[in-house]
């Protein structure tokens, strides 16, 4: 009994220090890995920090651009703006009408022709009234002579400079775009050219512009060589709207951004179609997917042995 009594003692001391060994490294593993999650968290505070201090300071070295001190023009909820809004072409006469007696006298619409007109704006003898106004340059005749002769509805708008040369000795050395594409060409399209039209304003105190020029916040360096084009009751429309300065910039800019995109209206109702023939497709695709090839994709093929 003796002996069983010290082996038994034996054997519990045993376990007991393995037990006390098994809770040592248990402790020691478990302070490594809090050492090991503390480290990391540290290692990524770190990186995090570095980049946020890299991040300012190239901020900070970055020269500031001329663009972000421009006063950019706000949005305006033109009417042709949806997805399946056409144009409005009640303005887009009057705006024909304010370019023709506004802005025609420095800016060419070069890529427009009077046969655009018909059924936009326009009938068809509206259109060739309007061609028989100008005289364009033709021949030549039998005896090889050039002639002149009034417009047709395939002539193209007749700019009001022959060369570029003549259009800077006219305004002061500043050479007046073409009309055809600025609606395109410019950031903000509609929004940016009826604020230029409309923003004219004295310039704040501590702003000095130029001799011949005129400031404009909305103006890439605030300050234009073009004069203030619009005024109240400059005009008077045909169909009797008052002609404001805000109405008359909303219009030729509605004239000039069909100028731009003559297919606006074609290419909206274009596009309804293809939604509209697309859906039924779509539609007749889903039931032979469903119905048709169900049979197909859920046969089970067995084999007699």
């Amino acid at each position: 009994r003796s002996c069983t009594k010290k082996s038994m003692f034996r054997i519990s001391a045993q376990t007991a220090s393995r037990l006390s060994a098994g809770v040592r490294t248990a402790a020691t593993t478990a302070d490594a890995s809090s050492s090991s999650v503390w480290k990391r968290l540290a290692g990524s505070l770190a990186i995090l920090t570095g980049g946020c201090s890299i991040a300012l300071l190239m901020e900070e070295l970055t020269p500031i651009s001329a663009e972000g001190l421009e006063l950019h023009a706000p949005a305006y909820p033109w009417s042709h703006n949806g997805l399946l809004d056409a144009l409005d072409h009640a303005s887009i006469r009057r705006g024909h009408q304010v370019y023709q007696q506004v802005c025609a006298a420095c800016h060419s619409l070069d890529r427009i022709a009077y046969r655009n007109l018909v059924g936009v704006c326009m009938n068809e003898s509206e259109a060739k009234e309007l061609a028989a106004e100008s005289m364009f340059v033709d021949g030549p005749d039998d005896k090889g002579n050039m002639f002149k002769r009034p417009g047709k509805l395939a002539d193209y708008f007749p700019p009001p400079f022959p060369n570029e040369e003549a259009a800077r000795a006219s305004n002061n050395n500043a050479y007046p775009p073409d009309l055809s594409l600025i609606v395109k060409a410019r950031h903000g399209r509609e929004d940016y050219l009826f604020s230029i039209l409309t923003g004219y304003c004295d310039p704040p105190a501590g702003v000095e512009v130029g001799e011949n020029l005129y400031f404009n916040p909305y103006f890439p360096g605030q300050a234009i060589a073009m004069a203030p084009p619009l005024y109240d009751d400059q005009i008077e429309y045909e169909d009797g709207t008052p002609a404001t300065m805000s109405q008359m910039a909303k219009d030729v800019t509605t004239f000039l951004t069909w100028c731009a995109e003559p297919e606006h209206d074609d290419r909206k109702r274009l596009g309804m179609k293809s939604i509209i023939l697309l859906s039924f497709l779509t539609a007749g695709m889903f039931y032979l997917k469903r119905h048709k090839y169900t049979t197909l994709k859920s046969r089970i093929i067995r084999y007699k042995l």
